[in-house]
């Protein structure tokens, strides 16, 4: 199913709500249509849907994380690449909108249901450089590049028992890295910019955000879910305070459509799960999670343990639409993130 994005203006809450409320509504008779733009589609769960974001940049959903497409004159560049078991759907989907190969994949983390689909997705696609019908020798052989942050490479080539996390054919071929203090990975692709930008200690320790600039569409991966508290992975090097930098890096490249605020427009962010958001989006989910940090630590203040601090709610105002007491992200799990992350150094 392919969907039409129509940009919106940037309008007061009250009337944002009212414009989400009815789409929801409207969404809502389609079946799966109404999944990708308020909850977001999990793998497995509910049919792929492809919305049209902007003429040449295209939203799938449904296949795990959101996956964005850009096409253009020299190929097809993709942003994430959704769960191993969708993958052959997400090529099909593909190949609806373009016959032009897939150049490039980019990886904004090593979470599975944003990297399942790399090898598959790579195979089917060419290099940027033509191997001259070797195609099956060297390290890149026929495949589209994948880029990532070295952290993610090395996640998911690191050896669990005698099984890498990953196939080898979906593993990164280009990183850049961080700790070399190479924080952005430039490029130029289908005549405009697409800058890679490391997010340090936020969901992890190897997030990335991708933004067309032609195209003004920001990918974020999962520094920004919206279905959800933004799930933050202390045991692979997240934190939260590196979420709402991440948070703020977004909302300083967005760029809302004002003066002329009646005509649909501005910067359009495709988040890590959920529909398609715009700049106030972003600072209301900022602000969001500040303040539940800022309710936290000032429990921390007072002395209070993790079990008081829960039991007192910091997420109080926000838990009906981002948390949950079931599932991979509860509401109790993103509290104790927030408290293990703000008393990590003390």
């Amino acid at each position: 199913m392919l969907r039409t994005l129509r940009r919106r203006p940037h309008q007061p809450w009250a009337r944002r709500r009212a414009v989400l409320l009815a789409i929801v509504t409207c969404l809502g008779a389609g079946g799966a249509g109404r999944a990708a733009a308020q909850e977001g589609p999990r793998a497995g769960t509910s049919a792929i849907e492809v919305v049209q974001v902007t003429p040449d940049v295209y939203l799938i959903a449904g296949a795990g994380g959101n996956i964005t497409v850009q096409i253009g004159e020299d190929g097809v560049v993709v942003v994430d690449t959704g769960a191993a078991e969708r993958a052959q759907q997400v090529l099909a989907e593909i190949r609806k909108l373009t016959d032009r190969p897939i150049k490039y994949v980019i990886n904004t983390s090593a979470d599975p249901d944003h990297v399942g689909g790399n090898e598959v997705l790579s195979a089917a696609g060419e290099p940027i450089i033509p191997t001259g019908g070797l195609n099956d020798i060297g390290a890149f052989g026929g495949r589209a590049m994948i880029l990532a942050e070295e952290n993610v490479a090395a996640r998911m080539s690191a050896s669990h028992g005698r099984e890498s996390a990953s196939p080898q054919g979906g593993w990164p071929t280009n990183t850049y890295s961080s700790a070399l203090k190479e924080l952005q990975k430039d490029m130029y692709l289908n005549r405009q910019a697409v800058q890679t930008m490391y997010q340090p200690a936020a969901h992890s320790d190897g997030d990335s955000i991708v933004f067309f600039r032609k195209s003004d569409v920001i990918a974020t991966g999962d520094v920004f879910d919206f279905t959800r508290f933004p799930v933050i992975n202390l045991d692979q090097g997240g934190s939260v305070q590196g979420v709402i930098a991440a948070l703020n890096r977004i909302i300083g490249l967005t760029v809302p459509p004002t003066p002329m605020t009646w005509i649909p427009g501005g910067t359009s962010v495709i988040p890590g799960h959920g529909r398609i958001a715009h700049e106030a989006d972003v600072v209301d989910y900022r602000d969001m999670v500040t303040i539940v940090r800022d309710r936290v630590q000032d429990m921390i203040g007072k002395k209070m343990t993790i079990e008081q601090i829960k039991r007192a709610n910091p997420t109080q105002g926000y838990r009906t639409r981002y948390g949950s007491d079931s599932g991979p992200w509860t509401t109790d799990q993103f509290v104790d993130a927030v408290y293990r992350s703000l008393t990590a150094t003390r």
